[in-house]
């Protein structure tokens, strides 16, 4: 088993998500030769300024390219200090290095942080040759050597830790949107379900009646028509959603009318306040059970989470070519919720699956705003 755990750290990829190199990369540069002046500055028991400024140009220098190249980075930076170190080593040179070259911390973390399993190991083989040579160049107490090999190995770990609750927090959200992308096509196979079921019966009656009423079976024949084409409709819509086999039930879907009867009687608090206004003739089915599925949420992230909150006002408004819904609470500012939950990931993967859009976010004077537009039809992305 044991094996088994290192042959899987060993083959493990990169991370895909590095951030580019940006401003703060080119600060935080800035800001150690600054602090590499000031020590060349006010100190006088460095090394001679040769052996100061190789190994500094070399860290800095590596600090650029620590997400996109960290084993390069690594390599670079602590094999040309090596070097140095053992130059000093066989010369004799006296003196101290800077401490701003504690930078190649930043190192250490980038390399477990953003490299390959490989790279990891390769690199974290570099830093541990590099210590004892420069504990020999630069003789140090026992406690101040176990020191140095705890702060690196800790650099280590951190950058391992949070990658690991990186990928774990990348698979939750992979899983929410899966779950929502599940539970829409389960809906939309409702609905179509529904529909063929209403062809059928139609059908049989037309069969029926066609030979003693043939106005009658003329329009069985016009609803069929109707009926087929939603059914057309939502077929494509499920075509790109992923569902997982599970048992459904052929019932229709709680769609833009059912929102409503999610207002409360104001015994409760929140209270919740439900206004319908526009046409929502024609809606698509799955577009009025993604407004209802995104109501219920988010009145049920208000009751978890907005503190204080003694209103919640739900605004549906259809035109011509979409529908807007708006979930707004009075809560304090201090409620904290976290725009990422796993929730509003579900919610927003829910939107754009039907070629809408998703907000959620503060509001502008106090509380909590939702607000989701999606098209009258459903077309998904």
């Amino acid at each position: 088993m044991a094996t088994n755990a290192l042959r899987s750290l060993w083959a493990e990829p990169r991370p895909t998500n590095a951030p580019a190199r940006g401003p703060r990369d080119w600060a935080l540069v800035a800001l150690l030769i600054c602090w590499s002046v000031v020590e060349v500055v006010l100190r006088s028991d460095l090394a001679p300024r040769p052996l100061l400024l190789i190994p500094l140009l070399a860290v800095l220098g590596s600090l650029l390219w620590r997400r996109s190249h960290p084993l390069v980075a690594v390599a670079a930076s602590f094999g040309t200090w090596t070097i140095v170190e053992i130059v000093r080593i066989l010369t004799g040179s006296q003196g101290a290095l800077l401490n701003s070259m504690g930078a190649a911390l930043i190192l250490a973390y980038a390399l477990f942080r953003w490299g390959s399993g490989r790279e990891a190991a390769s690199g974290l083989g570099l830093i541990l040759l590099w210590l004892p040579l420069t504990t020999i160049a630069d003789p140090t107490s026992l406690a101040d050597t176990v020191g140095a090999y705890a702060f690196f190995l800790f650099a280590a770990a951190l950058g391992a830790a949070i990658r690991y609750r990186a990928k774990i927090r990348i698979r939750d959200i992979e899983q929410a949107k899966a779950l929502e992308r599940e539970q829409l096509a389960r809906e939309l196979h409702d609905t179509v379900a529904h529909h063929v079921s209403g062809i059928a019966i139609q059908a049989q009656a037309g069969r029926a009646i066609a030979a003693s009423h043939p106005e009658r079976a003329v329009e069985a024949l016009a609803i069929i028509e109707d009926a087929a084409t939603r059914t057309l409709t939502e077929l494509r819509a499920i075509v790109g959603v992923l569902r997982a086999s599970q048992d459904t039930e052929f019932a229709p879907q709680p769609g833009v009318a059912e929102v409503e009867q999610l207002a409360t009687d104001g015994r409760t608090r929140p209270c919740v306040e439900v206004t319908l206004s526009g046409e929502f003739d024609d809606l698509s089915p799955a577009v009025g059970a993604a407004i209802y599925r995104l109501a219920q949420e988010s009145i049920t992230n208000a009751r978890r989470h907005a503190r204080h909150a003694n209103l919640v006002t739900v605004a549906v408004t259809g035109d011509a070519d979409q529908v807007r819904l708006t979930i707004d609470d009075d809560g304090s500012a201090a409620g904290g919720r976290a725009p990422a939950g796993y929730g509003l990931v579900g919610m927003r993967e829910r939107a754009s699956l039907l070629g809408g859009t998703f907000h959620a976010g503060p509001a502008a004077e106090r509380g909590w705003r939702v607000e989701a537009v999606l098209p009258r039809t459903g077309t998904p992305r």
